[in-house]
Protein backbone atom coordinates (compact mmCIF):
# COMPACT_ATOMS: atom_id res chain seq x y z
CA UNK A 1 0.00 0.00 0.00
CA UNK A 2 0.89 3.89 -0.95
CA UNK A 3 -0.80 5.33 1.76
CA UNK A 4 1.38 6.21 4.96
CA UNK A 5 -1.46 5.70 7.22
CA UNK A 6 -2.20 2.29 5.90
CA UNK A 7 1.31 1.22 6.02
CA UNK A 8 1.32 2.65 9.83
CA UNK A 9 -1.82 0.83 10.41
CA UNK A 10 -0.24 -2.49 8.80
CA UNK A 11 2.86 -2.23 11.37
CA UNK A 12 0.51 -1.75 14.27
CA UNK A 13 -1.34 -4.95 13.38
CA UNK A 14 1.97 -6.74 13.10
CA UNK A 15 3.51 -5.41 16.23
CA UNK A 16 0.15 -6.23 17.69
CA UNK A 17 0.49 -9.90 16.66
CA UNK A 18 3.63 -10.40 17.42
CA UNK A 19 2.50 -8.85 21.27
CA UNK A 20 -0.17 -10.62 21.98
CA UNK A 21 -1.08 -12.53 19.63
CA UNK A 22 -5.02 -13.00 18.31
CA UNK A 23 -7.10 -10.42 19.90
CA UNK A 24 -10.60 -10.90 17.82
CA UNK A 25 -12.49 -7.28 18.56
CA UNK A 26 -8.70 -5.14 18.08
CA UNK A 27 -7.91 -7.35 14.80
CA UNK A 28 -10.99 -7.12 13.45
CA UNK A 29 -11.58 -3.43 13.46
CA UNK A 30 -8.09 -2.85 12.18
CA UNK A 31 -8.53 -5.52 9.72
CA UNK A 32 -11.48 -3.23 8.70
CA UNK A 33 -9.99 0.05 8.65
CA UNK A 34 -6.93 -1.45 6.39
CA UNK A 35 -9.50 -2.36 4.32
CA UNK A 36 -10.89 1.38 3.68
CA UNK A 37 -7.76 2.24 2.74
CA UNK A 38 -7.65 -0.66 0.07
CA UNK A 39 -10.82 0.38 -1.20
CA UNK A 40 -9.38 4.18 -1.76
CA UNK A 41 -7.06 2.84 -3.49
CA UNK A 42 -9.01 0.18 -5.58
CA UNK A 43 -7.16 -2.79 -4.80
CA UNK A 44 -9.91 -5.47 -5.44
CA UNK A 45 -7.81 -8.07 -4.25
CA UNK A 46 -6.28 -6.52 -1.01
CA UNK A 47 -9.95 -5.29 -0.31
CA UNK A 48 -11.03 -8.89 -1.22
CA UNK A 49 -8.61 -10.52 1.20
CA UNK A 50 -9.07 -8.32 4.26
CA UNK A 51 -12.64 -9.14 3.96
CA UNK A 52 -12.64 -12.94 3.92
CA UNK A 53 -9.64 -12.66 6.79
CA UNK A 54 -11.20 -10.59 9.27
CA UNK A 55 -15.03 -12.53 8.67
CA UNK A 56 -12.76 -16.13 8.65
CA UNK A 57 -11.33 -14.69 12.28
CA UNK A 58 -14.66 -13.54 13.28
CA UNK A 59 -16.75 -17.10 12.70
CA UNK A 60 -12.91 -19.51 13.45
CA UNK A 61 -12.03 -17.32 16.94
CA UNK A 62 -8.35 -17.90 14.89
CA UNK A 63 -6.42 -17.89 11.60
CA UNK A 64 -6.84 -21.52 10.31
CA UNK A 65 -5.70 -20.65 7.05
CA UNK A 66 -1.39 -21.64 6.44
CA UNK A 67 1.45 -19.91 5.11
CA UNK A 68 1.21 -20.50 1.12
CA UNK A 69 3.69 -23.54 0.15
CA UNK A 70 4.54 -23.98 3.99
CA UNK A 71 2.67 -27.14 4.16
CA UNK A 72 4.14 -30.39 6.02
CA UNK A 73 6.41 -32.62 3.88
CA UNK A 74 5.40 -35.62 5.52
CA UNK A 75 2.02 -36.76 6.93
CA UNK A 76 3.56 -37.16 10.48
CA UNK A 77 4.38 -33.85 11.07
CA UNK A 78 0.69 -32.81 10.84
CA UNK A 79 0.56 -33.60 14.68
CA UNK A 80 3.22 -31.44 15.56
CA UNK A 81 1.53 -28.46 13.66
CA UNK A 82 -1.82 -29.08 15.02
CA UNK A 83 -0.01 -29.01 18.51
CA UNK A 84 0.63 -25.69 17.51
CA UNK A 85 -1.80 -23.91 16.02
CA UNK A 86 -1.74 -20.31 18.03
CA UNK A 87 1.76 -19.74 16.80
CA UNK A 88 1.18 -20.82 13.61
CA UNK A 89 -1.87 -19.04 13.24
CA UNK A 90 -0.27 -15.40 14.35
CA UNK A 91 2.92 -16.64 12.19
CA UNK A 92 0.88 -17.48 8.75
CA UNK A 93 -1.68 -13.71 9.71
CA UNK A 94 1.69 -11.55 10.00
CA UNK A 95 2.97 -13.07 6.93
CA UNK A 96 -0.31 -12.21 5.20
CA UNK A 97 -0.64 -8.86 6.87
CA UNK A 98 3.34 -8.46 5.89
CA UNK A 99 2.24 -9.16 2.23
CA UNK A 100 0.46 -5.55 1.77
CA UNK A 101 3.29 -3.52 2.63
CA UNK A 102 4.94 -4.13 -1.23
CA UNK A 103 1.68 -4.43 -3.16
CA UNK A 104 4.35 -4.34 -6.20
CA UNK A 105 6.00 -7.26 -5.56
CA UNK A 106 4.80 -10.04 -8.41
CA UNK A 107 5.73 -12.77 -4.91
CA UNK A 108 3.47 -10.64 -2.36
CA UNK A 109 0.37 -10.62 -5.23
CA UNK A 110 1.01 -14.26 -5.92
CA UNK A 111 0.52 -14.79 -2.22
CA UNK A 112 -2.25 -12.87 -2.16
CA UNK A 113 -4.19 -14.48 -4.07
CA UNK A 114 -2.81 -17.92 -2.58
CA UNK A 115 -4.83 -16.67 0.51
CA UNK A 116 -7.82 -15.57 -1.06
CA UNK A 117 -8.38 -19.30 -2.42
CA UNK A 118 -8.08 -20.60 0.20
CA UNK A 119 -10.07 -18.28 2.32
CA UNK A 120 -12.68 -19.25 -0.15
CA UNK A 121 -12.05 -22.87 0.07
CA UNK A 122 -12.10 -22.82 3.82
Amino acid sequence: MENKKALKLIDKIVADLNHAGIILNTLVEDLKELREFARAQQNPLVVKVLRLTYEHIQQEESFLIPIPEDEPIEDEEEGVAADDTSHNAVESLVYLISLMKDLNNKMNIADLKEYRDALNEF
